[in-house]
C-alpha cells in the first residue's frame, strides 16, 4: 500500500512507457506501472532493494535498476535554477534555506560528517515561494559544507541579483550581500526596531520549512542507504513527482 494519488502513479508508468519506446526495450519483466510503483515504493516507504524486489518478484539487481532508470527519467524533469526564477523579479522574494539529509555513511567519510547534527549526510538548498512551495532544489554536497558556500556554488547568490529578487535566509547566509536578508545579532540586546525586523523576518521565512517537509515525507530522505552521488538525482526526481502532485 502506498500513500500516494493513482493519477501520479499512471503518470509515472507514461514517462516509463515514453522511455522504453525511445530506446526500443517494449518488454521486461515488469509492466511500465508495476516499475513505477517499484521506484515510488522505494522514495515513499525507504524498504531495500531486496524487499521492494521480493515483493515484485523481482532480485534485487532487477529492482535496483528499474528504480535507478525511473529516477533518471523523472529527475530530467526537474527545473532548474534559471527555469524556477523565471516569472520573478523586482519586488517578489523567496526563501533560502538548506538541510541534510541524513546518510548511513561511516566516520572515514569526514566531507559528509556534520558537527552540528552530530551525523553523516548531504547539504541541499531550497528556493521556496513565500508560501512554502518549492521552486527548487540543489543537487547534493557534502554535510559538512557551510549554507553560504552552497549556495554561492550553486549560483542562487547571483541567480537572485540578476533577476533583483529578494532572498530571505536565515544567520547561516549571513555576508551574501546582494539581494539575500537575514536577520539582525549581536552579544548585546538589540534595539527595539531591529528586534521587530526579526520578528517579520521569521514570519515572512517560517513557510519556507514546507518546503523541506514535503521533501522528506519520503521516507528515503530521513536516512539514506543510497551512494551518496544518487541522492541530488533523488532528490530532484522526487521533486518532479511534487510538482505533478500539486497540479493534479
Amino acid at each position: 500500500m502506498l500513500d500516494v494519488p493513482h493519477e501520479l502513479v499512471e503518470h509515472v508508468s507514461w514517462l516509463i512507457h515514453t522511455r522504453r519506446r525511445d530506446i526500443n526495450s517494449p518488454w521486461r519483466k515488469l509492466s511500465c506501472f508495476k516499475q513505477a510503483l517499484v521506484t515510488l515504493a522505494h522514495l515513499r516507504k525507504n524498504e531495500t532493494f531486496a524487499q521492494v524486489g521480493a515483493g515484485f518478484g523481482v532480485s534485487e539487481a532487477t529492482a535496483w535498476r528499474y528504480a535507478d532508470e525511473t529516477l533518471e527519467v523523472l529527475a530530467a524533469w526537474a527545473p532548474g535554477l534559471r527555469e524556477a526564477l523565471a516569472g520573478l523579479g523586482e519586488g517578489d522574494f523567496v526563501i533560502a534555506d538548506g538541510t541534510l539529509i541524513a546518510t548511513d555513511r561511516t566516520s572515514a567519510d569526514e566531507p559528509h560528517y556534520l558537527q552540528k547534527h552530530k551525523r553523516h549526510g548531504m547539504n541541499v538548498q531550497v528556493i521556496a515561494r513565500p508560501d512554502g512551495t518549492p521552486l527548487w532544489y540543489s543537487r547534493a554536497l557534502p554535510g559538512r559544507t557551510h549554507d553560504l558556500t552552497a549556495a554561492r556554488a550553486h549560483g542562487i547568490v547571483q541567480a537572485c541579483l540578476t533577476r533583483q529578487v529578494l532572498v530571505l535566509a536565515d544567520r547561516a547566509y549571513q555576508g551574501a550581500g546582494s539581494t539575500v536578508r537575514t536577520t539582525y545579532y549581536g552579544h548585546r540586546e538589540l534595539p527595539a526596531h531591529y528586534q521587530q525586523y526579526n520578528r517579520d523576518h521569521a514570519r515572512l521565512r517560517a513557510p519556507g520549512e514546507r518546503a523541506f517537509a514535503q521533501l522528506k515525507q519520503w521516507r528515503v530522505f530521513r536516512k539514506a542507504r543510497c551512494s551518496t552521488n544518487r541522492i541530488g538525482r533523488a532528490v530532484a526526481a522526487v521533486h518532479t513527482l511534487l510538482i505533478c502532485g500539486n497540479e493534479r
